[in-house]
């Protein structure tokens, strides 16, 4: 183990090769910079263990997972341009998805009675019970990839970065 890897308070634990993001930085460095590699790195972590999971046991992409997550929360449907803002991506990859999911019977695209340019995508009732069974399987392997943190800090953290986005929204707004 390189005297490098030592500095930046556990990731000592570990491999080399493993340390990732974090490598980065440089025990001089900002707290801040050092803080943001190590949420990036976590958070990358998280999401390839998830990706993974998801397409062993169920055979589908974290995108389509989090299109039928969105459309779930909004059982009234939402807007093709509403869902490509959730999700945070354009419009054609929104369009690319629903065509797929439409084929297989997981969505419905519905005129939407307020704009006549628009449709209103809503889950199927197989698509619900297909991503109920995906989600549950979902919420166990995150519980079990937190499962080493304690509740209370577990808490804290998820408060400490609510404080974060709170405050990152608020540079956002400030006028430059």
């Amino acid at each position: 183990m390189s005297r490098r890897t030592r500095r930046f308070g556990h990731t000592h634990l570990l491999a080399e090769d493993a340390i990732g993001l974090e490598a980065r930085a440089e025990h001089d460095d900002h707290l801040s910079l050092k803080l943001w590699l190590r949420l990036l790195a976590c958070s990358t972590q998280v999401e390839i263990e998830v990706r993974n999971r998801l397409r062993a046991q169920f055979g589908i992409s974290l995108a389509r997972f989090d299109y039928l997550a969105q459309l779930h929360r909004h059982a009234d449907g939402l807007r093709m341009s509403t869902l490509s803002r959730y999700l945070m991506v354009t419009g054609g990859n929104v369009t690319a998805l629903t065509d797929e999911l439409a084929r297989e019977g997981m969505v419905l695209r519905e005129d939407d009675a307020d704009d006549r340019r628009s449709y209103r995508l809503r889950m199927t009732p197989a698509g619900r019970k297909a991503f109920e069974r995906i989600a549950r399987a979902h919420e166990q392997w995150v519980i079990e990839l937190f499962g080493g943190l304690e509740t209370t800090h577990k808490q804290s953290l998820y408060e400490l970065l609510g404080r974060l986005r709170v405050q990152l929204a608020e540079n956002q707004e400030a006028p430059a």
